[in-house]
């Protein structure tokens, strides 16, 4: 920062609120909400979700021992798990969600979902984005396009992730870093959970932070009288909203998971998949247009049913839980919540009792947010090997998740070298999916 005779102060070098763990970005920078514009106007459409909740489970979750068992299937390819009725007349599930198939009724589950990518990266990739790999951009998130299309609500970051940001690809691709997630940067579960950058540095009070702010707002004064530029009201703006969220008592207490009655913390379990998903539920109730949280470590490629049977238990405890929870707060009908993992696993166990890699068919769930009650859509054929029926990929997806929201898929943005990119190509809105 230049003082004296070293010509004028950076006015942005005064002052800073706070890191967020994501290299050099601030709180200030994340709140840029206006560095893009779009290239193209279209007529809004009328969402039915407000919120998103995204749970994402790493390493590509088994969709024979979950939502899609195979039950009359011979055992190379059924497994050594066995299955439950749910709330649907004839449809079952695996045995590892006894909790959630009471629940059926309230979810659609997607038995048809396919790509052709079978390695970690390239999978969750197609499963943020809605975009194949390509080596020549890297396209953003759900997260950071509703941070783009949205920006913050109630002083509250529009992106949150739980515990942090899952993986690269849940981040802004070409959008600008002012569109990243907020990462709590600690886990909910974990004893003495605070969340990062949320409070004052140790050392700083309130009338500290407040004589600061005075000082920012005489920096501001002095720079606004000797630049007449657009530039100088707009990181005005983005400075308020970092200074609104870490003065804010409502934000603050969004993240008091504390504050939940212990029943409630019971009900979801003391774990992190329960404490993630209750955080997810206080932060939508609040005004976070998008939370997307990581649970668990799927990619079974042996033992899988004792990997089962360890996992899943919390998740399907917490999973429940969260949709009884926005259901009773009448928070459902606008809460989108997604269940995905980057795809499946093979349809015959291999020799060490586990299943390999296998994008060809897996499941994906959806519950609340204008997604239709009680629905099972497509199915895998009869060894879980392919899609039987009414196959949809990614695109297809992410189009009707937008369409949820709000946004169009088709939408262009700029990426740099001025190209514009639709946030979606080639998708679909699967209206069967929608109530």
């Amino acid at each position: 920062m230049a003082t004296g005779c070293q010509g004028p102060m950076s006015r942005r070098g005064f002052l800073t609120v706070g890191a967020l763990g994501l290299g050099s970005l601030t709180l200030a920078d994340l709140l840029r909400s206006q560095a893009r514009a779009d290239l193209k106007n279209y007529e809004a459409i009328q969402a039915t979700a407000d919120s998103v909740i995204h749970i994402f489970l790493p390493g590509g979750i088994a969709h024979q021992e979950t939502f899609d068992p195979k039950p009359f299937a011979p055992v190379e390819y059924r497994g050594d798990m066995g299955s439950i009725a749910t709330k649907l007349d004839g449809e079952k599930f695996s045995e590892t969600l006894p909790q959630t198939a009471q629940l059926a009724d309230k979810l659609t589950v997607i038995r048809s979902m396919t790509h052709g990518e079978a390695a970690h990266e390239r999978g969750t990739h197609n499963m943020f984005t809605g975009y194949r790999p390509s080596p020549a951009l890297q396209y953003p998130s759900f997260g950071s396009v509703v941070s783009h299309e949205y920006g913050p609500k109630n002083n509250l970051p529009p992106y949150v992730c739980i515990p942090r940001m899952p993986n690269v690809y849940a981040g802004t691709g070409y959008l600008s870093s002012a569109f990243s997630p907020f990462s709590l940067g600690s886990d909910p579960a974990s004893q003495g959970f605070r969340v990062q950058d949320l409070n004052l540095p140790e050392g700083i009070d309130d009338n500290r932070f407040s004589s600061r702010r005075t000082v920012l707002d005489s920096v501001n004064s002095y720079f606004r009288e000797r630049e007449k530029s657009d530039n100088i009201e707009a990181m005005d703006t983005f400075y308020d909203r970092a200074y609104s969220l870490i003065s804010s008592q409502k934000a603050r207490e969004a993240f008091n998971i504390a504050a939940e009655p212990d029943a409630i913390r019971d009900e979801y379990g003391r774990n992190p998949a329960g404490q993630r998903m209750l955080l997810a539920r206080r932060l939508v109730a609040a005004g976070v247009r998008m939370v997307t949280l990581e649970y668990g470590s799927w990619d079974l490629h042996s033992q899988i049913v004792s990997g089962m049977k360890n996992q899943m238990p919390p998740f399907d405890q917490a999973f429940a839980t969260l949709i009884r929870d926005l259901d009773r707060q009448g928070l459902l009908a606008r809460t989108l919540v997604m269940v995905s993992s980057e795809f499946g696993r093979t349809p015959k166990i291999n020799k060490d009792g586990g299943r390999d890699h296998w994008p060809k068919v897996f499941s994906v769930v959806l519950a609340g947010g204008g997604a239709k009650q009680g629905l099972i859509y497509g199915s895998s054929n009869a060894t879980g090997t392919e899609p039987e029926k009414d196959p949809i990929g990614p695109e297809d997806l992410a189009t009707t998740v937008y369409h949820m929201m709000g946004i169009v898929a088709d939408k262009e943005l700029m990426a740099p070298g001025d190209r514009p990119i639709e946030i979606v190509d080639g998708g679909k809105v699967v209206k069967e999916l929608l109530a």
